[in-house]
C-alpha cells in the first residue's frame, strides 16, 4: 500500500498488473494504465489533442494519448505499436510523457480512501490477481474498449476494469472514474442548495461542504457501489450489445388510435386524396 500523502513509487517497485498513471496538465487530472512487464504499457485513449471530443479548445487542453502521435519521429521502442486512440500498448516512457510514476491502490480501508481527498488515486474494491489482469489488458488491446467517453469510459474506466473486472450496472450514471466521481461530488457539494440553510459561518459550512465532498466520493467508489456487476472479458463485447437501448415498438393500440385520427369524422377518404394532391404539387 503506497502512503497517503503521495501514490509515487519507482520503476523498480511496479510489477506487470499493476495499475499505475501519472498526471498531465499541471496536475489537474491523470493518465491510466495497466502495467502489461518488460517496459510496456496497456492504456485506453482518445487520439492526441481530442481527450473529451467537444470541439473546443478543450480538446487540446486535456489530453492522454502517446506523445508518438505527436512531431518528432516515432519512438524507437513502441513506435510501431502505437495506434491512433483506442486500447494502445507504449511503452513506459510514452506512457509518462515526461512525468512522474504513480500506483493506484486497491483494496484500501474507508479511512484510507477519505483521507486521499483527491479522487483517481485509490478504491476500496478489491484487485484481482496480477496474470488476470495483465490478460484482460491484451485481450482488450485487441478487441477494444468501446467508445471513449471522459465521463463514463475513459483510461481510469479502462484501468479498474481491467483490474475488478465490474461494470456499471446503471444507464445514467458516471463510470468507474475515480477523477469524475470526486469532480461530481465536490460541484453537488458546492451547488447543493441545503447548504445555505444549514449553517451561517464561514467555518460550518466549510464542514458541511466537505462532509458532502467525502459521502458523494464515498458512495461513488467502485468498492461499495451496489450498481456493479462482474462480466468477463471475453463477454463484454456481448454484454454492451445487450444493453444498447433500442426504441420499443409501437403497440397494436397506438396504431389504432393513429389509424383512427388519420381517418377523423370530416376527413374523408376522398378529402384526403385531395389534399396529398394538393401537397404534391406545392
Amino acid at each position: 500500500m503506497v502512503g497517503v500523502l503521495s501514490n509515487r513509487v519507482s520503476r523498480e517497485d511496479i510489477a506487470a498488473g499493476d495499475h499505475i498513471y501519472s498526471w498531465r496538465s499541471a496536475y489537474i487530472y491523470a493518465h491510466h494504465g495497466i502495467y502489461a512487464g518488460d517496459g510496456m504499457v496497456i492504456h485506453f485513449t482518445r487520439a492526441a489533442g481530442h481527450e473529451i471530443g467537444t470541439g473546443t479548445f478543450m480538446d487540446k487542453f486535456l489530453f492522454s494519448s502517446s506523445p508518438a502521435t505527436g512531431d518528432g519521429p516515432p519512438c524507437e521502442k513502441c513506435g510501431h505499436l502505437i495506434k491512433a486512440e483506442g486500447v494502445i500498448m507504449s511503452c513506459l516512457d510514452c506512457f509518462l510523457d515526461g512525468g512522474s510514476l504513480y500506483l493506484f491502490d486497491y483494496s484500501v480501508s474507508p479511512t484510507f480512501f477519505l483521507a486521499k481527498a483527491r479522487g483517481g488515486t485509490c478504491t476500496m474494491a478489491p484487485s484481482d490477481a496480477a496474470q488476470v489482469v495483465v490478460h484482460r489488458a491484451q485481450h482488450l488491446l485487441n478487441s477494444g474498449f468501446g467508445m471513449y467517453s471522459l465521463f463514463k469510459n475513459n483510461c481510469e474506466d479502462f484501468a479498474i476494469y481491467c483490474k475488478t473486472e465490474l461494470l456499471i450496472e446503471t444507464a445514467f450514471s458516471l463510470g468507474r472514474s475515480g477523477q469524475m466521481a470526486s469532480l461530481y461530488a465536490g460541484f453537488s457539494a458546492v451547488a447543493s442548495s441545503p447548504l445555505r440553510f444549514m449553517t451561517t459561518s464561514v467555518a460550518g459550512l466549510a464542514v458541511v461542504t466537505s462532509s458532502m465532498y467525502c459521502v458523494g466520493r464515498y458512495v461513488s467508489d467502485m468498492g461499495v457501489r451496489r450498481d456493479v456487476i462482474k462480466v468477463p472479458v471475453e463477454r463484454l463485447v456481448e454484454h454492451w450489445v445487450q444493453n444498447v437501448t433500442l426504441a420499443p415498438a409501437p403497440s397494436q393500440a397506438t396504431v389504432q388510435a393513429t389509424q383512427t385520427d388519420a381517418t377523423a369524422p370530416g376527413d374523408s377518404p376522398e378529402l384526403l386524396k385531395e389534399l396529398a394532391k394538393k401537397e404534391c404539387v406545392i
